[in-house]
């Protein structure tokens, strides 16, 4: 039972986690990648400086690696010929970089931004560097209750009047679906979760019995 429980636990943690990005991100989400303070562009700076595109092909799919490669190559021997051929080499190899990664992710390449990441991105990212996803999840299981009382007392609130007039009785239609299709969404997540744990830990059952 106690087992039972934790794996339950862990898997409303998870739910958590990926219905929350959505809820805080929802309406602004995009990519971050093609951020000058996202985690691709410094580390292609840094890799530039230092002349080695190791680092950075991590960032591209394998068929699209002589292209960075390449593009690599003539950015470092464009931009020892001075500061003005510098700017631009850089500019030039980060622009490619960017275009190759988001196509490898089926996302259209729209240009750099220098604007700053997204707060939800950014909490992300500081939880993997920090190691530990705890203050992400406190942040974002906090987001969710609030998201799903405001959409609890709007429906109980309307539907106090949902029989004094048709009007009044969509407005509470309207409610308890928005109310009820949220709820559900959480559902979804917890479940499919729960799904992918069950099925990853009756593989491993299975391979220690045999």
């Amino acid at each position: 039972m106690m087992k039972k429980t934790m794996h339950t636990t862990k898997a409303l943690f998870a739910a958590a986690v990926t219905v929350g990005l959505g809820l805080l991100a929802a309406g602004t989400a995009r990519a971050h990648c093609d951020t000058m303070n996202g985690p691709l562009i410094p580390e292609a700076q840094a890799a530039l400086g230092k002349g080695d595109v190791t680092p950075i092909l991590k960032w591209v799919k394998k068929d699209s690696e002589a292209e960075i490669r390449a593009a690599f190559a003539q950015a470092v021997a464009v931009r020892a010929q001075g500061p003005e051929a510098k700017e631009l080499a850089d500019r030039y190899f980060l622009e490619t970089l960017v275009r190759v990664h988001r196509a490898g992710e089926g996302a259209p390449y729209t240009g750099l931004k220098d604007e700053p990441v997204e707060p939800i991105v950014a909490l992300a990212d500081n939880a993997l560097a920090e190691g530990s996803p705890q203050e992400m999840i406190k942040q974002i299981s906090a987001h969710m209750a609030l998201a799903v009382q405001d959409k609890f007392d709007q429906a109980v609130e309307a539907g106090k009047n949902k029989d004094k007039s048709v009007e009044a009785g969509r407005e509470y239609v309207e409610a308890y679906v928005t109310y009820m299709h949220y709820v559900e969404g959480i559902h979804a997540a917890v479940m499919s979760a729960g799904d992918h744990r069950h099925a990853g830990e009756a593989a491993g059952h299975k391979e220690h019995d045999e």
